[in-house]
């Protein structure tokens, strides 16, 4: 049952993803990567790379972990529910938001003040399919991929905080190196898709005995040969208890 029901695909692509990251992180460690470089420097043609390498880097052990597993999780539940559209989310969705964080440097909301930053991380992916997952399933309206869309709210409905700036929380003394940018621009990404991709792929399946008024003469035919040839499932018994009706039934086949 398991065989037929899970797509491995799913499994072993979001595999790669997260080992992809941990290569990428040990490499970074390793002096591979040093200051911005792989990273998305907005507005930086310099750091127009990043846009293909920021996702494999990040900041932190901290960091790494909190993207692998929902980078597992989203990758898996993209590719074992949306698996005609699977690549195109993934990869489409990578890339516009990444060239989108490229375009959208940070600024303070309150200041103006322009900041000069490297971004890594593969947070943008996560937002981006995230909301993809959540709102595909809305906007289809097919209770499979609700349902996938629920369990993305349950256990990620916290991201919404993540597309805002921080500074309209509280006023930070130390800067924050999180990029709303990234979570901002992957969110509006996976609706975007969710939207573009509502027709393509699995559809409601609708059988022809859910039409209005239908008929069909081979269906009429088996039932009236059914209740010819079982006439004691017709029978308008008085009898409420369960055991008296059996009873009657064994007298009519005695008799």
């Amino acid at each position: 049952m398991l065989k037929e029901t899970l797509n491995y695909k799913a499994v072993l692509y979001a595999s790669l993803m997260v080992a992809a990251m941990w290569v990428g992180f040990l490499l970074q460690n390793l002096g591979w990567f040093d200051g911005c470089s792989g990273a998305i420097i907005p507005l930086n043609p310099y750091g127009l790379k990043g846009i293909f390498f920021s996702p494999f880097l990040h900041g932190s052990l901290e960091h790494i972990f909190g993207n692998s597993v929902p980078i597992f999780v989203l990758i898996f539940l993209l590719i074992q529910f949306y698996p005609f559209i699977a690549k195109k989310v993934f990869f489409l969705g990578w890339f516009v938001t990444a060239l989108l964080v490229w375009l959208l440097p940070p600024v303070d909301i309150f200041t103006g003040e322009v900041d000069q930053v490297c971004i890594i991380g593969a947070s943008g992916i996560v937002y981006t399919l995230a909301f993809f997952l959540f709102f595909s399933g809305v906007f289809r309206w097919n209770m499979k991929l609700l349902t996938v869309s629920l369990v993305v709210a349950l256990y990620y409905g916290s991201l919404i905080w993540g597309v805002m700036p921080e500074e309209l929380f509280s006023r930070l003394e130390v800067p924050s190196r999180i990029s709303w940018q990234s979570h901002l621009s992957g969110a509006i990404v996976g609706m975007m898709m969710a939207f573009m991709f509502r027709k393509s792929g699995e559809k409601n399946v609708r059988f022809i005995w859910e039409y209005p008024n239908y008929y069909s003469e081979k269906d009429d035919k088996l039932w009236q040969d059914y209740k010819e040839n079982h006439p004691d499932d017709f029978l308008d018994l008085p009898y409420k208890k369960k055991d008296d009706i059996w009873d009657h039934l064994d007298e009519i086949r005695k008799k």
